[in-house]
């Protein structure tokens, strides 16, 4: 892995000063619409009990957390090991993407529609694979990795409301589970569900990319002055090229506050690139594409710091 130093940092990154000076006005760039985070809880009650659920993953933190947020009657269960047919409420998947195959084989197929899936980064392809028809899901907006220390909720000065967000048939039951925790959860219809979930793929894509060049960062640090040069550079083509592949446009033009504001609520979060198949990965697929069609990159820079970290 390259280490770059800050200095060198500057040479590799595409610097202007009218970027800089713009970014007071980026968010006027970003697509224009009126905001779709619709809580569907002010058509549909949230039930106030939590139900017994079976947790996938309990010996990872989220699982764990999930666990504590129960009422001691969930079956807790570790990757790979067979999820029961007769044990009723929705599964609750905890493990690394890369272990999503492997828990589907585990899963009786009648029990499929009650998988609710807690990872990040572009999992519609899967799903399409597996067909799995409007899974349920869940985007965490919070931080449990700190062991013995509760859940650290997303909420920030631009979000106060929070940012998790549940979708599916099982989804106002998981919020349910989540605020017993003390935890905001809100419940999504798919449309304004898929648009933040795209924020929250570029959240960490982009900010995890830009924070790995330099080790030892924080994702606090990239919200920082320091790094508004990269940022505003990357996240407009990021949010360009993944709207042109999906179709899913972003919810408002508060995308950029809201990802400087979350990674400053969880700013002691190491800034490091994982799961790359499934997030920076899915953004160079569209960048692959576009080479193999004989047309420009359409996100320069990030390519330009895959390469700096070997990713590619």
């Amino acid at each position: 892995m390259a280490n770059l130093t800050a200095p060198s940092l500057s040479s590799t990154c595409f610097y202007h000063p009218t970027k800089l000076n713009s970014l007071g006005n980026l968010n006027a760039k970003l697509p224009s619409s009126n905001p779709q985070y619709k809580p569907i809880t002010s058509m549909v009650s949230v039930p106030t009990k939590v139900i017994p659920s079976i947790i996938v993953g309990g010996d990872i933190s989220l699982g764990k957390a999930l666990k504590e947020m129960g009422t001691g009657q969930d079956l807790v269960l570790n990757t790979g090991e067979p999820i029961p047919i007769d044990f009723p409420g929705p599964i609750l998947v905890c493990t690394r993407n890369d272990d999503l195959d492997a828990v589907l084989e585990s899963t009786p197929q009648s029990r499929w529609s009650d998988l609710v899936f807690f990872q990040d980064g572009m999992l519609e392809p899967w799903f399409e694979s597996k067909g799995l028809i409007d899974a349920n899901q869940v985007l965490p907006y919070f931080d449990v990795s700190r062991p013995g220390e509760p859940p650290v909720d997303g909420i920030t000065d631009v979000t106060p409301e929070g940012l998790t967000a549940a979708f599916g048939k099982w989804a106002a039951d998981v919020a349910s589970r989540l605020h017993a925790g003390g935890l905001t959860c809100k419940v999504l219809e798919k449309e304004p569900f898929q648009k933040q979930m795209m924020e929250r793929l570029l959240w960490i894509s982009a900010v995890m990319l830009t924070g790995a060049l330099v080790p030892g960062t924080t994702v606090g640090d990239v919200a920082s002055e320091a790094h508004l040069f990269e940022l505003a550079y990357l996240i407009p083509d990021m949010i360009t090229a993944s709207q042109d592949e999906t179709g899913i446009e972003f919810a408002d033009t508060g995308t950029f506050d809201r990802i400087l504001a979350y990674s400053r609520a969880v700013g002691h979060i190491p800034a490091v690139v994982e799961d790359f198949k499934w997030r920076n990965g899915w953004f160079y697929s569209i960048t692959e594409k576009a080479i193999a069609q004989g047309k420009e990159d359409p996100m320069p820079l990030h390519t330009k710091f895959l390469k700096a970290l070997n990713l590619i």
